[in-house]
């Protein structure tokens, strides 16, 4: 398997498991608890742990599972467009399958479509904040030399987004979409994905000037994590 298809294969893995968590625990929360708190704490709390044992355990690969981080990078000049395409179709690709299981794990329909209205403007303004958030974390971590310590970053940023955002933090498209073909405490209608997904994609390209802004050469960074992927010692 070459470089990309592992990357891919990654990504595909990374997003599954992800959005299987995040709308598995979502179903358990809301079956064992009434306390809508107390579901949103789980569900937090799970999405978090998750996050850090994935990153840390596929991270020597590929460990992004979303498209705005994806698209960051490539922005960054990090990775090239046949790279791009390839983990964002992995992405979306791995959290619909995901959601999925998720659903079937919990008894339900393979393929349920979500009926929860997310398209009111707070939201939206949420998933912007959000997003920001998670780039400018994520690489601002990377950028000051800390890249051992992403998975706890985003782990904790995360769990935290859950809670300051009225939105509860998707900050992912790939996982938008795949939210949808849940209708449980997780979901999100069809309807109310584009609006999010905008939002997620604005959100991300004000971190990346954020990220400019605070780190000069970070391109320059990154055209050298390229030439050692491409050339390992």
């Amino acid at each position: 398997m070459d470089l990309l298809a592992r990357k891919a294969f990654a990504e595909f893995l990374g997003g599954a498991l992800l959005a299987a968590t995040v709308v598995g625990s979502g179903i358990a929360a809301t079956r064992l608890t009434e306390d809508v708190a107390l579901q949103l704490l789980t569900n937090a709390v799970i999405t978090g742990a998750v996050l850090v044992a994935l990153i840390l355990a596929l991270g020597p690969v590929s460990a992004a599972f979303n498209p705005v981080v994806t698209l960051v990078e490539r922005g960054l000049g990090a990775i090239d467009n046949r790279c791009t395409a390839a983990l964002l179709t992995a992405q979306v690709a791995g959290c619909c399958v995901g959601v999925v299981i998720a659903n079937l794990m919990f008894d339900l329909s393979a393929v349920d479509i979500s009926s929860r209205d997310r398209s009111d403007a707070h939201l939206l303004l949420s998933e912007v904040v959000a997003t920001f958030g998670l780039v400018v974390v994520i690489f601002g971590v990377v950028r000051a030399g800390r890249s051992a310590s992403v998975a706890y970053a985003v782990g904790g940023y995360i769990t935290a987004a859950y809670w300051f955002t009225s939105s509860t933090s998707f900050a992912n498209p790939a996982i938008t979409v795949g939210r949808m073909l849940s209708d449980t405490f997780a979901g999100i209608e069809p309807a109310s994905v584009p609006g999010f997904v905008g939002a997620q994609v604005l959100g991300g390209a004000l971190a990346l000037g954020a990220v400019l802004a605070l780190y000069p050469n970070t391109r320059r960074v990154a055209a050298d994590l390229v030439e050692a992927a491409e050339n390992p010692s």
